[in-house]
């Protein structure tokens, strides 16, 4: 591995060799490491079967972040279709970063675009993720989102009878629970408790990003899942961007997507939870 790292250093303009190499956990894709060299320390993402494209829409999607100026990401140094080279963000929370990291998913969601999608598909976790533009939020939720996962479950031998019937009901009912708009704004798009990191200041990073403009509710209800967030961060958040009180009922709705792509990565432990929301919406 030592020789697959430090020609990734090189790719990257680094022209030092890796000292130290130490693989690390916390990622279900890809291979993680942090790299030291004589003056730097590095992260280093490896994936032997890495989809086309899979770093490059990486890279794109923290620039993307990077752009709305709402909280810091990793520098990227270099990516091909193997790795990708960053910056290591390796600190701990301080008594301020939570409140920082509320302010700044708020931040991100305040930076609008003028249609749901993005220029281009990307993934989601390994699967890919279709952003083909719309300019209304119920569409691009049944069409984009929720309809390709249903579809793939299908596919994959894990879409029973009864998960069919309750999933195409809700795709067809939308409009019961969900309030079509235009306001499309950043999202991180993988947003849960692991994809953000502190740095040596406290000061939060968002990492893994699966980015599109969205509703900023279908984000904020991912949050919620596979641990969620504390209530001093969605405190710090409802100072900036209020939440509406009818989320509530839209919570589950929206986390459906995350399910379902839990459900097709990792199979049957996440069915349970899928039928729950299927059978709370298609009564």
């Amino acid at each position: 591995m030592k020789i697959d790292i430090n020609k990734a250093l090189r790719h990257a303009g680094i022209n030092e060799e890796a000292l130290d190499i130490k693989e690390i956990s916390g990622g279900s894709i890809s291979k993680a490491f942090t790299v030291e060299t004589k003056t730097n320390k590095y992260f280093v993402k490896w994936h032997e079967e890495a989809p086309t494209d899979f770093f490059r829409q990486e890279s794109l999607g923290l620039q993307f972040l990077e752009e709305a100026e709402a909280l810091n990401v990793p520098t990227v140094y270099g990516w091909d279709k193997k790795f990708i080279v960053m910056e290591l963000i390796n600190g701990k929370k301080t008594a301020t970063t939570e409140e920082e990291l509320g302010h700044g998913i708020a931040a991100l969601h305040s930076c609008q675009g003028s249609v749901f999608g993005l220029e281009e598909d990307n993934f989601i976790g390994e699967l890919p993720q279709i952003n083909a533009w719309d300019e209304s939020w119920i569409p691009f939720l049944r069409n984009k989102r929720l309809l390709p996962q249903i579809e793939l479950a299908r596919s994959l031998g894990r879409l029973s009878k009864t998960r069919a019937k309750y999933a195409y009901y809700i795709l067809d009912h939308l409009e019961k629970w969900v309030p079509d708009h235009d306001k499309a704004v950043k999202l991180h798009g993988d947003l849960w408790s692991g994809n953000w990191l502190a740095d040596s200041s406290g000061h939060p990073y968002f990492i893994d990003p699966a980015v599109w403009y969205g509703d900023f509710e279908f984000e904020l209800a991912f949050t919620y899942l596979f641990g969620g967030f504390s209530d001093t961060i969605y405190a710090a958040y409802n100072e900036c961007n209020p939440i509406d009180k009818l989320f509530e009922e839209r919570k589950p709705l929206y986390q459906l997507y995350y399910l379902l792509v839990h459900l097709n990565i990792f199979g049957e432990s996440y069915g349970s939870a899928v039928d729950k929301i299927l059978s709370k919406y298609a009564k």
